[in-house]
């Protein structure tokens, strides 16, 4: 196949382009133009990326699983071990911080895939 006529991606693969920072169009360009920023259009196949609703959805989601996993871990932990106010104060924020910003952004471009599907099933 000829990059004249690039593959359009469907379904799992799309979504696992996006989540890669991948154009889920073609999945061979940059779907980002910066940190959080959708690209206007993709280098590769050239699709308008900057048009694809994004929303805030991933933040929600990112969110939500960031408190599940670091509110429940300290829940346990805290049980468990009674540590003392600054272990808390040490270990916590730096872990949510970490796992938000680390998730931010395969998670804008897992979002920014479905909507680029459903907007095309439509």
């Amino acid at each position: 196949m000829s990059d004249a006529s690039p593959t359009v991606l469907k379904g799992r693969v799309a979504a696992w382009a996006g989540a890669r920072g991948r154009c889920p169009n073609c999945g061979r360009g940059p779907l980002f133009a910066g940190w959080m920023k959708v690209a206007p259009r993709c280098t590769a196949c050239d699709y308008p990326l900057g048009e694809v609703e994004t929303g805030d959805g991933a933040a929600t989601f990112i969110m939500q699983i960031t408190g599940l996993f670091v509110g429940g871990g300290a829940l346990a932990f805290n049980l468990a071990y009674q540590p003392a106010l600054w272990v808390n104060l040490l270990i916590w924020p730096p872990l949510a911080l970490i796992m938000a910003l680390g998730l931010m952004r395969p998670g804008k471009g897992l979002m920014t895939a479905l909507n680029l599907l459903r907007t095309r099933a439509n």
